[in-house]
């Protein structure tokens, strides 16, 4: 999160100031400063360390021609018609491994061990649309992906793939097989999400299906992680346990809790390797095999230490994994629920009531699972709404019936029909599988399509997500009264989130697109006007979330507005704050008599070429070289605040842009400085004003 070196060097400074002045102060406050400070400063060095650890060539412009290489994967994702696959080139000149999209079916032959010949466009890895937002460039930095592209013509195999050698080779094909195989035979969305319990392949669920599971806050179901590692463990720890039980002299003479639990940790470490070993997989695998341990140890199961020891492991070995999505959402629910189960409310709810009668046994089981939803989807939301600007508003309500449901029909038929189908006699539980399977989906469909669905908000300050984490840990860890100190930058951050103006003009990085905020409003919500029609979905999805809008309008029809095929003005915002923008269309030259006084009338001048020294707008100029700096830009009229990916990203390895200046304190922000004209702005333009 720190941009540049020198400000992660002056970190882990710091942090071994406080480690030496813990040495002078005596007891527990201390012991929590020397090592609070030492592991401050080991864990920036150890995330200094994989950056430099994973890096390979990236490619730094786009490149067009004929690449043949050896397949290392295949990503089959039939419910969108694509085909990903990743290749390694023999071309020295390229990067070590590449990923080209197919918008095809699968070639014939196209599998790990191919080689294979196709011409294709290869482009560096993309950096975020917005400042603030994913950032593919460094998932591929650490993926080793140098170049991603598309196929400019067929793809020809030019020898056959080996037969799998080595165990992981043959996990990979028993995985592939596994998929088409429950693909096949259950058929639609309903055999694509089943293979996706098993494999973790998702490629094969639709476009809708996925948008539905999303709106009804049930996503997670589809992403092999906590639910269903605790299903695998729990049953088989439950299933050995009752075996053994069976006899009354192991039952007396054996620990049977410890050995069902260290049978259930070999089924999960299992479940997990089948499963792709995938990062939330994984991550959710070595918090339930610390909880298994934690059982066999005879100590309490469910404890924010053994907790905070997997978190400790993951992120000293893949430190990068605590800036993704993935990690905070199985972090933030699973502290949240463990310390709800510690606190005297939890151990009320989850207290044994023998002597109760069924109705109380029920009613406990309920709000037990109701306390939990609520909790649970209090802490999901928060970090989606962060890094998705959306969430489903009813996912309290739809996991209180998807969960038992997954947990004890879904999850119990697939592994019945995974154990018959050798034996030829699976069809009966295939056909059960697939219509509970069908029945969750409905479920989904049906809470998605409920009035306000959906919750939106638009670009989340990172101060305000960093006040809702920070109260919720201290809610979490602290005990007594002390806790609820926690509450009040709760409530801070969430007002901050929910009142925070999202920016009136986003840029692209390529300043070929470029999208403005409309303050008027109609019955659907706030809309974003965009400069091209042919706008990618991906950016209106992304753009249409970061501002809370609806990506469905133009600048060009706005009724201030005035477009050629060259270029086109607009007079953005209202009042005082409003702004005269000027963004060109055309690649064709446009002389100095006509576009020199068109820019000096301009406030912001945008352009995805480079413009000459003469244009000079009043306020930025962000044509190609200044774009190439800074990156995309999100712009807020009011007190003229600029934000760019440059800014955010600093030096860090994966953004490989040139960099030719350095945030300083004071005054408008480094990128405003960077980008600025070299005159001051000036008051806001008058619409009466001839334009160009």
């Amino acid at each position: 999160m720190l941009p540049w070196e020198s400000q992660r060097l002056a970190a882990v400074v710091a942090a071994l100031g406080v480690a030496g002045a813990g040495t002078i102060v005596r007891g527990s406050a201390g012991r929590m400063l020397v090592w609070g400070g030492v592991l401050v400063a080991l864990g920036i060095s150890i995330a200094a360390w994989r950056s430099a650890d994973v890096a390979l060539p990236v490619l730094r412009d786009r490149f067009e021609g004929e690449v043949s290489g050896t397949v290392e994967a295949v990503e089959i994702r039939s419910g969108r018609g694509q085909v990903r696959f990743q290749l390694a080139p023999d071309d020295p000149g390229l990067p070590p491994h590449v990923r080209i999209s197919l918008k095809a079916n699968v070639p014939a032959g196209l599998v790990p061990g191919a080689k294979v010949t196709v011409r294709a466009m290869l482009l560096p890895p993309a950096g975020p649309s917005f400042p603030g937002g994913y950032d593919f460039a460094r998932r591929e930095w650490f993926d080793q992906l140098g170049a991603t592209g598309y196929p400019l013509g067929p793809t020809v195999i030019t020898r056959k793939a080996p037969p799998p050698a080595g165990v992981e080779a043959w996990l990979d094909d028993l995985r592939a097989r596994l998929t088409v195989r429950i693909e096949t035979v259950v058929g639609g969305d309903a055999g694509a999400i089943s293979a996706a319990f098993v494999t973790g392949d998702q490629g094969g669920i639709s476009t809708a299906t996925n948008l539905a599971m999303r709106y009804s806050g049930m996503a997670h179901l589809l992403s092999i992680s906590g639910v269903h590692i605790a299903i695998v463990v729990g049953g088989t720890m439950w299933i050995t346990r009752a075996l053994l039980a069976l006899s009354p002299w192991i039952a007396l003479r054996w620990p049977l809790k410890a050995i069902s639990a260290g049978t259930a940790a070999v089924a999960g470490i299992g479940y997990t390797i089948l499963a792709g070993a995938q990062v939330p997989t994984v991550r959710s695998c070595i918090g339930t095999v610390i909880v298994l341990l934690g059982v066999i140890m005879g100590r309490e199961a469910l404890s924010l230490r053994l907790l905070a020891g997997g978190g400790f492991v993951i992120m000293a070995v893949r430190p990068e994994a605590l800036l993704g999505p993935s990690f905070q959402l199985t972090f933030a629910a699973v502290t949240g629920l463990v310390a709800l189960f510690n606190s005297r409310l939890g151990r009320w709810l989850s207290a044994p009531r023998q002597n109760a009668g069924w109705v109380s046994r029920t009613l406990q089981h309920l709000a037990g699972l109701l306390v939990t939803g609520v909790i649970a989807e209090a802490l999901l939301s928060a970090t989606a709404l962060f890094h998705f600007n959306q969430t489903g508003a009813y996912g309290v309500f739809a996991n209180l019936l998807a969960i038992p449901w997954t947990s004890f029909v879904v999850m119990p038929l697939l592994v019945v029909a995974l154990l018959l189908d050798p034996l030829g006699i699976a069809a009966p539980a295939w056909w059960a599988l697939g219509k509970s399977m069908d029945a969750l989906i409905a479920l989904a469909v049906w809470v998605a399509g409920w009035p306000g669905s959906v919750v939106r908000v638009g670009l989340m300050p990172i101060t305000a997500y960093a006040l809702l984490v920070g109260g919720g840990l201290w809610l979490f860890i602290w005990q007594g009264r002390a806790r609820w100190l926690g509450a009040v930058p709760v409530v801070i951050g969430a007002v901050m989130a929910l009142t925070s103006h999202p920016p009136d003009l986003l840029v692209s990085a390529d300043g070929h697109h470029v999208a403005v905020l409309l303050d008027a409003y109609d019955d659907e919500g706030p809309r974003l006007a965009l400069l091209r029609d042919r706008t990618g979905d991906y950016l209106r999805d992304v753009w249409g979330g970061v501002t809370a809008s609806t990506a469905d309008a133009a600048i060009a029809d706005l009724p201030n507005a005035d477009c050629t095929v060259d270029a086109c003005v607009a007079r953005v915002g209202t009042g005082r704050s409003a702004i005269r923008l000027l963004a060109t269309l055309s690649k064709d030259r446009i002389g100095q008599p006509k576009f020199g006084p068109a820019c000096a009338a301009a406030d912001i001048v945008v352009s995805e070429r480079r413009l000459p020294g003469w244009c000079k707008p009043r306020w930025l100029k962000l044509d190609r070289t200044a774009l190439e700096t800074s990156g995309a830009v999100a712009i807020w009229l009011a007190g003229r605040r600029v934000e760019t990916v440059g800014e955010l990203t600093g030096d860090h390895p994966w953004m490989p842009q040139p960099r030719v200046w350095r945030p300083r304190a004071g005054g408008a922000s480094g990128a405003g400085r960077a980008l600025r004209a070299g005159r001051p702005a000036e008051a806001a333009p008058n619409p009466d004003e001839p334009t160009y």
